[in-house]
């Protein structure tokens, strides 16, 4: 956050923190977000690089367009293994998986 914003928020009241400070995260539970936030966003590179949409995607993965949106958006319902799954059937290699989680 950029800090003039920071302090126009605290001038006003506002409480300025992390999101583990808020949550009050374990340093395996922020690993663990970190880790799910980079599969989705190495998901949604891989598919657009492919030049697909969602839609097309979900039906290579015969599953749902909305479902594709969550996996891209890092929603909490959406397990690792969906995630690798799918960056796998997109041509990810093993070994780029393994650059996306160091």
């Amino acid at each position: 956050m950029k800090s003039l914003k920071k302090r126009s928020l605290e001038s006003k009241g506002w409480k300025v923190g992390s999101a583990r400070e808020f949550l009050n995260l374990s340093d395996e539970e922020v690993a663990y977000v970190e880790l799910k936030l980079a599969l989705s966003k190495n998901l949604q590179e891989y598919r657009r690089e492919k030049k697909l949409t969602q839609e097309e995607l979900a039906r290579r993965l015969k599953s749902s367009q909305s479902r594709i949106a969550k996996m891209e958006a890092g929603d909490p319902s959406v397990s690792l293994d969906l995630l690798v799954r799918s960056l796998l059937a997109l041509g990810a290699s093993r070994k780029h998986l393994a650059q996306m989680l160091s």
